[in-house]
């Protein structure tokens, strides 16, 4: 299973590389798009559900990494919730 990282930029301009297992990330994130944070949070949470789920069915336990991957983000993300129209940029993937 190709593992990958994004970069992303919060909106306080400091970068974040991000971790997941699977190349899903791609599917719900497009390069120099930048998302309001809700829906960054979201679209993570839901590429890195989908990740530990392959994960799961190829060797029978899902990604911690991937689960603590959502986690970190949704916690850095958690600081900028209160700025209107705070957005999230992603940079580049990394395979």
């Amino acid at each position: 299973m190709p593992e990958m990282r994004f970069v992303i930029e919060w909106p306080s301009g400091e970068q974040q590389v991000c971790y997941s297992p699977s190349l899903v990330v791609k599917e719900h994130l497009d390069v120099g798009e930048s998302y309001f944070i809700d829906d960054f949070v979201s679209r993570c949470r839901k590429a890195l559900e989908i990740a530990s789920e392959r994960v799961l069915k190829k060797y029978g336990f899902p990604c911690s990494l991937a689960r603590a991957e959502a986690a970190r983000i949704a916690s850095a993300a958690a600081r900028f919730r209160g700025q209107s129209g705070a957005k999230v940029r992603v940079l580049k993937f990394v395979e």
